[in-house]
């Protein structure tokens, strides 16, 4: 599902993907349900593609998100963790000790508490979304190959 959510520049909060075509790309808002449109010169990002860098690799979003749900125990997190920058880095320490201290900024982190709390508060399960796009990826191209074989029988059919 994190591939479906946005974010997108200039915008607060987060948005679920609704539809794309080639000029515009149709989001509804997770903090007031309004859908509007996003032109090709705007600048989204999906939660899928965000990873988090550590002194390893990079760990994705959607696991920062499953450590702080389990920490969290599937509840919000509270407004005072982001009282102070301090507060925050150590909240952080404890979800995710490896992160790299350089290139996560108080910012990165007061984002993803509030993106955290966005997606719990929509009941976005982002701990199960590869094995669910997988398997509707796999029936859009069972639909594909049953489209392309009655195509070709079609054909046959003609040609005979």
């Amino acid at each position: 599902m994190l591939k479906k959510i946005l974010s997108i520049s200039g915008k607060p909060g987060l948005f679920k993907l609704v539809s794309t075509s080639k000029t515009i790309t149709l989001v509804e808002s997770l903090i007031d349900q309004k859908r509007l449109p996003i032109y090709p010169q705007e600048k989204i990002v999906s939660l899928g593609e965000i990873a988090i860098y550590t002194s390893e690799d990079e760990v994705p979003l959607k696991d920062v998100f499953a450590k702080i749900k389990e920490k969290e125990n599937g509840e919000k997190i509270s407004e005072e963790i982001k009282s102070s920058n301090n507060t925050m880095f150590s909240y952080f320490e404890t979800i995710l000790p490896t992160y790299d201290k350089e290139k996560v900024y108080a910012s990165d982190v007061k984002k993803m508490i509030n993106w955290y709390n966005l997606l719990i508060e929509n009941n976005i399960d982002f701990e199960t979304e590869e094995e669910e796009e997988t398997k509707d990826e796999e029936k859009s191209e069972d639909v594909v190959n049953e489209e392309e074989v009655k195509a070709t029988e079609d054909s046959d059919t003609i040609e005979k």
